[in-house]
């Protein structure tokens, strides 16, 4: 019973150097650091998922048919990307050796911005994402099919008017 709680206890306080923690340098800046990183990786991951995603839109707009739905949102991709791989140049050009507040200030500011430019965009491309919906369908073989099902479509040289008036209302909600 030697290595009993109390003679370990004991031993623990009697020796200065028995129960020494160990020291980490710069948690605080490290941990700073990781975060932006893994935001780094995240954002970067997320531009190359909207890119593959469009590439894979377009190719099944034209395998079902609706390739002006599929172009148009490889267009609208585009621009997102466009955009936001100039926010990720300036996201890398942040200085991680300053101080840790600095730093962070400075990645709030520049996560701040690039918020305010996405919500700014955003106002424009969910109408047009909607749009490239409607005239995909449009320009596309089915609209025929799904208008001679309904007899009693108001049309104004071959476009329903109560459906044109429907999309406008909904891009102005957008």
């Amino acid at each position: 019973m030697e290595k009993s709680i109390e003679t370990i206890w004991k031993e623990g306080f009697l020796e200065a150097d028995a129960l020494v923690a160990p020291k980490l340098n710069n948690l605080y800046t490290q941990k700073s650091i990781h975060i932006v990183d893994k935001f780094k990786r995240m954002f970067r991951n997320n531009l190359r998922g909207i890119v593959i995603g469009a590439i894979v839109i377009l190719g099944l707009s034209f395998v079902v048919g609706i390739p002006v739905m599929g172009i148009m949102l490889l267009l609208i991709a585009g621009a997102i990307v466009l955009v936001n791989r100039i926010l990720q140049k300036r996201l890398i050009e942040i200085n991680p050796n300053v101080s840790s507040y600095e730093y962070v200030k400075s990645f709030d500011h520049w996560l701040n911005e690039q918020i305010d430019i996405n919500a700014r965009m955003a106002r424009f491309y969910y109408p047009f994402i909607f749009l490239s919906m409607v005239m995909g369908f449009w320009f596309s073989d089915y609209l025929p099919l799904i208008t001679s099902h309904l007899p009693s479509i108001y049309l104004v040289n071959g476009i329903p008017v109560f459906w044109l008036l429907g999309v406008l209302i909904i891009m102005g909600i957008l």
